[in-house]
């Protein structure tokens, strides 16, 4: 479902960073760790079409999206990628359900509904997200990052903010939504109280992946 082939990126006036590549099925998660500079989020938005790479391929659903243009990426993420960031970054003046819907690739109300009670935040739609606790507004990330049925789930420092509880809380929520959607999930961290519980995981090693 995911695929990546010689990806490289580099920024301005920096080395080249060289990623490994990666393949993952439906329904699969991968954690992707590393330290402080390893790329980690850099890696993210290569596989979210957020940024393109400066060498290699992104395949999602065998749709190679680094040859994209900007406008049928963006449509692309939209239709088929979900995101949830490790902050929530909600619209403030609205509701949690409206927050849900403001995407225009959103199913509408009933899979607002319907995912809310699965993530049991069903009861907090009508709050802002100022009401509710910061583990309430990460399961409603979750709910958001799947109202556009996605092909693939990407998770940035999902848990970082959430003690120990919650954390393995969320990382089941997460693969539970994953799924349910037939999707591909990423976890991005360097959360170590997730590699006891994700076997399948790929560390991002700054030196060994940086070219001069």
């Amino acid at each position: 479902m995911l695929e990546t082939k010689n990806i490289s990126f580099q920024y301005p006036n920096s080395e080249k960073i060289v990623f490994p590549d990666l393949s993952l099925e439906k329904g699969k998660t991968l954690m992707i760790c590393g330290e402080s500079g390893s790329g980690k989020t850099t890696f993210l938005q290569l596989l979210a079409g957020l940024r393109k790479p400066s060498s290699g391929s992104v395949f999602i659903d065998k749709q190679d999206i680094s040859s994209f243009s900007q406008s049928k990426l963006d449509q692309f993420r939209g239709k088929h990628i979900g995101i949830v960031y490790q902050q929530s970054y909600f619209i403030q003046s609205i509701s949690i359900l409206d927050n849900l819907l403001v995407s225009p690739y959103s199913e509408g109300n009933s899979k607002a509904q319907s995912v809310a009670k699965r993530l049991k935040i069903d009861g907090l739609l009508h709050r802002y997200a100022h009401q509710i606790s910061v583990g309430q507004q990460q399961r409603a990330s979750i709910a958001r990052s799947v109202m556009n049925q996605p092909k693939l789930i990407l998770a940035d420092e999902p848990t970082s903010a959430l003690d120990d509880a919650n954390c393995k809380y969320v990382l089941e929520l997460l693969q539970e939504e994953a799924r349910l959607n037939e999707a591909a999930l990423i976890i991005v961290t360097h959360d170590n109280r997730l590699k006891s519980e994700i076997d399948n995981t790929v560390e991002l090693n700054p030196i060994l992946n940086t070219l001069s």
